[in-house]
């Protein structure tokens, strides 16, 4: 059905009030410390999966949690999902290192993202 398929989810990003608290509260449950570990962004790699507090939801306005589908091609699966009825809420664009990021909505107003390493 799809001609670009999906390497499942591997990240989730959680926007946080506190990122002092939540980061202690995320660094027991996950059992590591923070890979990354700035005032506006923590993440921890666990289990192959990567977990990224935002504080304050950061620039995109996040009100709850994101799932972040690794895609090969994220202009095709972009191009998929908007045919299939979703709509783009965050174009693809670069968030450093090489890796572009996407967000859209499905027709309840979820919001889901995709992520492609270059």
């Amino acid at each position: 059905m799809t001609s670009s398929p999906t390497r499942g989810i591997k990240t989730v990003l959680h926007p946080v009030s506190d990122l002092a608290k939540a980061k202690a509260v995320y660094a027991a449950l996950l059992g590591v410390p923070p890979q990354t570990d700035e005032s506006y962004y923590v993440g921890f790699e666990a289990a192959g999966q990567h977990i990224g507090l935002v504080p304050g939801g950061g620039p995109q306005g996040m009100a709850s949690p994101v799932a972040y589908w690794h895609v090969p091609d994220i202009e095709a699966k972009l191009a998929e999902v908007t045919t299939a009825g979703a709509t783009v809420k965050e174009p693809a664009h670069d968030v450093g290192g090489g890796r572009l990021v996407a967000t859209f909505t499905d027709p309840d107003g979820n919001v889901l993202g995709l992520l492609q390493d270059r």
